[in-house]
């Protein structure tokens, strides 16, 4: 009975700290799907992938919001508790979210529609810049020992099983609606289901309790003030290592999961039908593999996985790009599948390798820190960047370099790190 009791303590812990990265990852997963269906309502322009190209940029403006909400959920995570920072982040993410479905259309207001949708994604931005990092500290310090790495990966398992919802709603609205009904009021729906998370991981976290290293921490009065101007000031070198190892995770998920079916549909020649339901079988593999990952890096050792994972991506993006170019589903098919397998070696192990990097008195601030400022110059730009790059250069394996110099980066400041017990 104690021994159920122990399990189901855990799950909850775990499933708490996991539900708001779902939320954050459905809204941006939906968002960048929905791209193509909606960057007309917001930009009518009569060159569609000059309108695609403005709505993926209102997508990556999120990103440049993530920076400063690392340092307020930061301040709050290391100075007054990570329960705390994470009840407030679940709350601030499910506003905004929901208001996108009931903004109104260019053809509506004029500018202050694109103008309403930029300050609801900065509001995302700001959210999204404590949910994740508060999500894997969390995870990681609730951990049982030797089993932090395994513990850490169920942050991603919120992110790729929020992206596979919103992955496989977005898909749902082609096939349900008319083109006259998406442009209608179609394309507001995906948003909806923002809101029903958003109350589930708030009741959910009401209930969780503080991290063990936290108390400890309090009650020896290690708190620090600032504690944001005190991890740049103490640990520079390890806000760097924070985002050189995770590049390959914005730059790749992105590009793989994110941009793919816009790449799929708008790009490949012949378009590759069904891009959505092969995006989405690809992240349901993620999310069985990701945990995997997690169990195999408490065995060998975290640095090993990732480094292999890394070097994996470098060396096969380039390929698996030039055989989808064909537009043949099964090259498509079997290349996500590889995608599936390198990325979750990387989400398996990144939550552990990224906290181990500082002390519990700055880990939420310090970890923050170069996590966002990571997706704020390259990850949330990526969907943008690729278009960018296609559209310039008219080469479809264009992105793919990319891709393949993120892991080049992700896996020298991978090699760079010594595993160390964590305090």
């Amino acid at each position: 009975m104690r021994e159920c009791r122990v399990i189901l303590d855990r799950t909850h812990r775990s499933a708490s700290g996991t539900i708001g990265n779902v939320l954050e990852w459905y809204d941006f997963a939906v968002f960048g799907y929905m791209a193509p269906l909606m960057s007309g309502q917001f930009f009518p322009d009569s060159d569609k992938n000059s309108a695609l190209l403005k709505t993926f940029g209102v997508f990556a403006v999120g990103y440049f919001a993530r920076p400063l909400g690392g340092m307020l959920f930061g301040q709050i995570g290391d100075r007054r508790g990570r329960k705390r920072a994470l009840q407030f982040s679940v709350a601030t993410m499910a506003i905004p979210t929901s208001l996108i479905m009931v903004l109104p259309t260019y053809a509506q207001v004029g500018l202050l529609s694109p103008f309403l949708l930029i300050v609801l994604r900065l509001a995302q931005g700001i959210s999204a810049g404590g949910e994740f990092i508060g999500s894997s500290t969390y995870l990681v310090e609730v951990a049982p020992p030797g089993r932090r790495t395994s513990s850490g990966s169920w942050t991603f398992l919120g992110v790729m099983l929020g992206m596979l919802c919103g992955s496989a709603i977005a898909g749902l609205v082609p096939h349900l609606l008319t083109q006259e009904q998406i442009d209608a009021w179609g394309w507001r729906t995906p948003f909806s289901g923002g809101l029903l998370i958003g109350v589930i991981g708030w009741r959910m976290r009401r209930e969780m309790d503080e991290t063990a290293d936290f108390v400890e921490m309090q009650r020896a009065g290690e708190t620090q003030r600032w504690p944001v101007l005190q991890a740049l000031r103490e640990t520079p070198l390890q806000v760097v290592q924070v985002v050189g190892i995770s590049l390959l995770f914005g730059v790749g998920a992105y590009t793989f999961f994110i941009w793919m079916p816009t790449y799929l549909t708008r790009f490949v020649k012949p378009p590759v039908s069904n891009a959505l339901l092969i995006n989405s079988a690809a992240m349901a593999l993620v999310l069985l593999l990701t945990p995997l990952a997690g169990r195999v890096g408490d065995r060998l050792g975290y640095r090993k996985v990732l480094a292999a994972g890394t070097l994996g991506t470098a060396l096969a993006v380039y390929p698996l790009f030039r055989w989808i170019d064909g537009g043949s589903p099964a090259s498509v098919v079997v290349s996500m599948t590889v995608f599936a397998l390198l990325i979750s070696t990387v989400q398996g192990t990144l939550a552990v390798a990224m906290a181990e990097r500082f002390p519990p008195r700055l880990r939420y601030s310090g970890t923050a820190g170069g996590y966002n400022l990571m997706f704020a110059l390259f990850g949330g730009t990526t969907p943008l960047v690729a278009t960018w790059l296609i559209t310039k250069t008219g080469d479809l394996t264009a992105p793919a370099w990319y891709v393949t110099f993120a892991a080049l980066v992700s896996l020298m400041c991978t090699l760079s790190i010594q595993p160390k017990r964590m305090a």
